[in-house]
């Protein structure tokens, strides 16, 4: 590892990558599963398991995966679901069926899933940088008496 003259470590093999090329279809091939075949069910019940929505929405087609959105602090849900499924078709007839339809008391929304950077609106702020504790160059002091 290199040190330059502002004290940073430069990598000189590393670059910055540019995803500007990549397209959806592309980005959907990383997945093991097409981008298509996520969905977001909006509007929940908040007493709702990943078992009562993997039964009910298994009707449509083979589910990889249910993630609820639940509250860190709480554990509670928080009315939001994504479900994987293995395949589009599938994926779009349960989006096709259960929108806008009746489930336990409330009437659900279902959407196809966006990749995070295509929701939009105004990037995430983490707060002021945070300083870096890398180590200080040490200089050598000359001593001269002329």
């Amino acid at each position: 590892m290199e040190i330059n003259m502002l004290g940073m470590a430069s990598f000189p093999c590393y670059t910055t990558p540019n995803r500007s090329h990549l397209n959806l279809r592309q980005l959907s091939m990383r997945q093991d599963y097409p981008l298509a075949s996520k969905i977001v069910v909006k509007n929940l019940p908040y007493s709702t398991a990943e078992t009562t929505l993997q039964n009910k929405f298994s009707n449509f087609g083979k589910i990889a995966e249910v993630q609820m959105v639940k509250d860190v602090i709480t554990k509670r849900s928080k009315g939001l679901a994504f479900i994987q499924y293995t395949s589009q078709d599938d994926a779009m007839l349960a989006l096709e069926t259960m929108d806008q339809k009746d489930f336990c008391g409330r009437m659900i929304s279902v959407e196809l899933a966006k990749l995070r950077w295509d929701i939009g609106g105004p990037p995430r702020a983490t707060g002021p940088p945070k300083k870096w504790n890398l180590p200080e160059e040490q200089v050598d002091e000359v001593d001269c008496w002329y």
